[in-house]
């Protein structure tokens, strides 16, 4: 049982609109996949060819704070604003796929690129499994 499960489980208003294990597979998610990124643009930092990873970087910086911020969302159920929960997951999905597809690209090279994409598609998956649930 994770943190989530176990904050949202102790929660009065969670799972009274979605299912809460949708709910908190989508805030483990996030959470896992903005500590990847972050990394692995660090991991990339390092890397003598930096500048060619530039885009890679940028892609990972972005989804880190865009999945930071999906995931806290997610945590607050008190009176959510479906809408802004949507928004904001459908900018998590893209910012993950676009991050994936990056990585991709450097995966037979960099095997922090390798492990940061799968990251964002399992995210990415969990973002599409949650605005499906809505």
């Amino acid at each position: 049982m994770t943190v989530a499960d176990q904050m949202l489980a102790t929660h009065p208003e969670a799972g009274t609109t979605v299912a809460r294990d949708i709910v908190q597979r989508c805030i483990d998610a996030c959470i896992e996949c903005a500590q990847a990124c972050t990394a692995c643009a660090d991991a990339c930092l390092a890397e003598d060819m930096v500048a060619e990873l530039v885009a890679c970087i940028r892609r990972n910086s972005d989804c880190a704070d865009i999945c930071t911020a999906t995931g806290a969302v997610l945590s607050r159920q008190t009176a959510p604003d479906v809408a802004a929960v949507r928004a904001l997951l459908e900018a998590c999905r893209t910012a993950c796929e676009s991050c994936a597809t990056e990585c991709e690209q450097h995966a037979d090279m960099h095997e922090h690129c390798r492990v940061c994409a799968e990251s964002c598609r399992r995210c990415e998956q969990a973002c599409t499994e949650l605005l499906t649930a809505l």
